[in-house]
């Protein structure tokens, strides 16, 4: 059964306050500090680094205009990015115009992500910087 508009725009919203907060949290707390604080559950608990591990520094290193160390510390920085800079907009413009132009997208990306000739490939990528990963040791 697909996610309805209201549940999408509730946990899309919640996610956003949750990753503005990081992030903010990371500038100020921990970054300015030079902490080595670690969230991941996976690293823990394997000693491995997980396909995302290095995304707020990666992002945090896109709001500082490091655009190179962003790519290099997690290319997927980049993608959670853009999904924080476009989604806040495009999700209160659907609530204050009354429409649903957001789901829409997303059930019609969720239905491209389905289809194997756009999965497999998307695999490939994640696991690609999962060993991109392994290999800095983040």
């Amino acid at each position: 059964m697909p996610i309805s508009s209201k549940q999408l725009y509730l946990l899309l919203g919640v996610l956003l306050i949750a990753g503005y907060s990081w992030v903010i949290y990371w500038n100020v707390l921990i970054r300015s500090r030079h902490s080595t604080l670690e969230v991941c559950i996976f690293k823990k608990v394997t000693t491995l680094p997980c396909p995302s591990c290095g995304a707020t520094r990666s992002v945090s290193a896109f709001l500082n205009g490091n655009f190179i160390d962003g790519i290099i510390t997690n290319p997927l920085g980049l993608v959670v990015l853009i999904i924080m800079l476009i989604a806040p907009f495009w999700l209160l413009a659907d609530i204050l115009m009354g429409k649903e132009t957001l789901h829409k997208f997303y059930l019609k990306v969720e239905k491209t992500l389905k289809k194997k000739a756009v999965f497999i490939p998307l695999i490939i990528l994640m696991l690609s910087n999962w060993i991109w990963n392994i290999y800095k040791n983040l």
